[in-house]
Parts: structure tokens; C-alpha cells; sequence
């Protein structure tokens, strides 16, 4: 089995017009909730062995505030990440190494969401166990700044398709007591 994390950026800053979208960094809020699911994956002791990550700015600036990750994965900056489609998403994890059981892609919406969902697939939105279900429900309705979607892949993953990630879990910085708190 092998594992799939989905990270969408944090909250990024509009403050300079003049910055162009590629170079926007987070803002403080971004910042904070970034802190928050490092805290998060730590306590789920969620460990990539591989690390995507659009070259945007505000994704390695995500990266930056999730770090240090265990056992010192790969990074991967790509531009091609930035603002990727699904299927550039979903492509480049075909390529992956196939000796690599976890990996954490930190990328933009829409295409994280819409790969998200593809994964999941439609029997995924009718999981018989109910916090998977109420998980697969909030993942269809939004993919918030800073939110997590971990599945479990039964494929290598260049046979990655469609339907073919389980979903675990779906977490939102606002999920997280210190976040939600501040």
C-alpha cells in the first residue's frame, strides 16, 4: 500500500499588486495554519518520502512552514505544478519512483481539488464508514487554503487512475484546536 498526501497551499497575501501570482507569499494567517498542520502531521505521524511542490512562491513558502518533515524526503520543486490541471497532477504522480510508499504533493486549486475528487472517485463518496463518508463529503464541497487529503493507493503508482485512491482523511486548519482557537 502506498500513500498519497495532498496539500494545498496556504493562505497567501494579496497585499502587493504589483507581485505577479506566481510570486504572492503567505500571508500571516497562511503562516499560522501552516504551523498548524505540521503540528497535525507530526502527532498523524504522516512521513513523505517524497515531496511535489509547485515552484509558486507561496507553496515553498508552505513547505518551508510544514518542515522539517521526518526521514528527510526528496523535494521536488516543478513549475510545472503551478497551477496544474488535474491530469498534469495525477501524470506526474505516475512518475514517481515506485520505491517511494508515501508522497506529499503541495500544489494550487482547482486542480488539487479536481484530482482529489477523481481519486476518490464515486464509490469513494459512498464509503461505508461514516467519518470517511462525512470526510468525502466536506472534500467534495470545498478544498480550503492549507487542507489535507490523505488516501491510500493500492496501485504503483504509474498505474494510478481515477477511482483508485481510498480516502483517509480530509483535514482543514480549522479542524485543528490551535488554529480554530486563534
Amino acid at each position: 500500500m502506498r500513500q498519497l498526501l495532498l496539500l494545498r497551499h496556504a493562505k497567501s497575501s494579496w497585499d502587493d499588486p504589483l507581485l505577479s501570482d506566481h510570486a504572492r507569499p503567505l500571508n500571516a494567517r497562511g503562516r499560522r495554519s501552516a504551523a498548524a498542520m505540521a503540528r497535525a502531521m507530526r502527532e498523524l505521524g504522516l512521513a513523505p518520502d517524497v515531496v511535489l511542490v509547485s515552484s509558486a512562491r507561496r507553496t515553498l513558502q508552505t513547505l518551508e512552514a510544514i518542515a522539517p518533515l521526518p526521514d528527510s524526503p526528496i523535494v521536488e520543486p516543478l513549475d510545472s505544478l503551478y497551477l496544474a490541471t488535474a491530469q498534469t497532477l495525477l501524470a506526474t504522480i505516475q512518475r514517481v519512483p515506485e520505491t517511494a510508499r508515501s508522497v506529499l504533493l503541495i500544489g494550487h486549486n482547482p486542480g488539487l481539488h479536481e484530482l482529489a475528487l477523481a481519486l476518490v472517485g464515486a464509490a469513494g463518496m459512498a464509503a461505508p464508514a461514516p467519518a470517511v463518508a462525512a470526510a468525502a463529503r466536506r472534500l467534495a464541497e470545498a478544498y480550503p487554503t492549507g487542507a489535507l487529503a490523505e488516501f491510500v493507493i493500492a496501485t504503483p503508482w504509474r498505474l494510478l487512475e481515477p477511482g483508485g485512491g481510498r480516502l483517509v482523511r480530509f483535514l482543514v486548519p480549522g479542524d485543528l484546536p490551535e488554529f480554530a482557537a486563534s
